[in-house]
């Protein structure tokens, strides 16, 4: 009895392995985005990414649906479609400034190069996996677990500090304008399906209509370096 009892207590928590699948996965992000362009390694780092990222809402418990899950309908979807259409617009124009700033132009290329040298299809499969992933944790999980007064300022500030094992700075603001706009979404809609739906949106958006403004001209090398590698 005492020994079933002492098992029992070692069982890790949900809080603490929600925890631990944001290690892992805030680890796999760092790593994926050091994998070469178009090889197996990256598709396979995301692929674990994305599973680490659902194992950890999994291990949360129930996550809510939200609206979408009470309205039949389209309806629920229309409001966090437009909201990634609006966001998406909202990064082009600032991502037509930032063609004119190098550091964020490079930043912002070595993060395109994986659509310009790999698979458009599988880029914008490992996209939408990912970012419905994101949400399940951080906005499912994490929101919960979190809850108190602020869960929109705390998963955001979760969500910013993760992106910053990119150790790229277009990625790491990027997450923080998104964390708080899909964030919004989430308590808006009371559940993760509407925050899921504007970032597959948005994210499909980035890949097919923004990539091509950082694509490089016939006489440059392909192999942009990260913004941090480069000497100058």
């Amino acid at each position: 009895m005492s020994g079933r009892t002492g098992i029992r207590r070692s069982r890790l928590t949900p809080g603490q392995l929600v925890t631990a699948a944001g290690a892992g996965g805030t680890a796999l992000l760092g790593v994926s985005f050091s994998a070469d362009t178009g090889s197996p390694q990256f598709y396979l780092l995301t692929a674990a990414l994305a599973s680490t990222w659902t194992a950890g809402a999994a291990a949360s418990g129930p996550i809510p649906a939200g609206r979408a899950g009470r309205e039949r309908g389209l309806r629920p979807y229309v409001e966090p479609v437009v909201t990634g259409v609006g966001t998406f617009g909202l990064f082009y124009a600032i991502a037509r400034l930032a063609r004119h700033n190098p550091p964020l132009n490079r930043a912002i290329s070595s993060v395109f190069r994986y659509v310009h040298e790999g698979s458009t299809g599988l880029v914008l499969l490992t996209a939408g996996v990912n970012a419905v992933a994101e949400e399940l944790y951080f906005r499912g999980a994490v929101w919960d677990i979190l809850g108190g007064s602020r869960p929109l300022v705390l998963t955001s500030a979760v969500y910013t500090a993760s992106t910053a094992a990119s150790r790229n700075l277009s990625l790491v603001l990027g997450g923080a304008v998104t964390s708080l706009i899909f964030g919004a979404q989430r308590a808006r809609s009371g559940g993760v399906v509407a925050p899921a739906v504007a970032h597959v949106t948005w994210s499909v958006l980035m890949v097919t209509c923004l990539a091509p403004l950082f694509r490089p001209s016939p006489g440059e090398s392909p192999g942009y370096r990260q913004a941090d590698d480069d000497p100058g």
